[in-house]
């Protein structure tokens, strides 16, 4: 029995080959890639917001799975609302940003962006299923899914159920994060899913007057941990508060076009990375 059929109230008793109700996925993507992490808060949202607008910007056709059903953030991170979605001849159509980036999160489904998803798993995995077997995706060169943190029922439904290149690991440079971090390695590797690599964020602050890099967590534990994984890092991300003023107004994609960005030329590595 599939997930599709768990979640599927006449489930009892169907043969799931002749099932009238069996989603039929009708899009055509070539590289599916999870951004994830073992704990919250280390700005997963806003590194795959700009990675997707780095493949973007080098010609690719992008769309973002918003996977963190109960804390949507991608919709904000673009300047997107509810409402903006429509209804094509197969199933709905993703929301698209300036960029031309195709979104679908349940935040464009909900009448306030602050309106509470108080579910339990099963129903939680039921929406994942439909963002990937309802939503027409069409022609595309990269999905990434954006999904909450910890190992639970979405990370696992998404790393049993979709058929993921590799996941790429966010984390910062902190002995805790770190410990938390290496459970969602071990996730991916116990389910035969590849990781590409982690990406180091926070990593430092760039003084403005005299551009001394200040590490803010003291010692960096992330090179250590992932030589000992044996994952190589992508990329170090500083904290810039530009980034935060942007992302708060809805303007990421314009934060990354914008010039004298260190994050950009990072990120455009991290895109490259990906590619390979």
């Amino acid at each position: 029995m599939s997930d599709a059929c768990k979640t599927c109230g006449q489930s009892e008793g169907c043969n799931e080959e002749s099932c009238s109700a069996a989603p039929e996925v009708k899009h055509n993507i070539k590289n599916i890639i999870a951004v994830m992490s073992g704990k919250g808060g280390v700005g997963k949202s806003s590194v795959t917001g700009l990675l997707a607008v780095a493949l973007r910007d080098k010609g690719f056709k992008v769309g973002i799975m918003d996977a963190d059903i109960t804390g949507p953030s991608i919709p904000r991170l673009f300047g997107l609302k509810s409402g903006q979605l429509k209804t094509g001849s197969r199933g709905i159509l993703p929301a698209k940003t300036k960029s031309e980036i195709e979104v679908i999160s349940l935040n464009l489904l909900l009448p306030n962006e602050d309106e509470p998803v108080i579910w339990r798993g099963p129903v939680i995995m039921g929406v994942i299923n439909q963002f990937w077997t309802e939503v027409e995706w069409g022609d595309l060169d990269y999905l990434l899914v954006d999904l909450p943190p910890g190992t639970g029922d979405v990370p696992i439904t998404v790393l049993q159920t979709l058929p993921l290149n590799g996941v790429i690991i966010v984390t910062t440079p902190q002995s805790l994060v770190s410990m938390i971090v290496k459970k969602a390695i071990k996730m991916a590797g116990k389910m035969n899913v590849p990781v590409i690599g982690i990406i180091d964020n926070y990593a430092y602050i760039e003084c403005p007057e005299c551009k001394e890099k200040i590490n803010l967590f003291g010692n960096n534990n992330t090179e250590e941990m992932a030589g000992k994984m044996g994952i190589p890092i992508l990329g170090q991300l500083p904290l810039d508060p530009k980034l935060v003023e942007f992302c708060d107004q809805g303007q990421i994609d314009e934060y990354f076009l914008q010039k004298g960005s260190g994050i950009k030329e990072v990120i455009s590595n991290v895109a490259d990375a990906v590619r390979q």
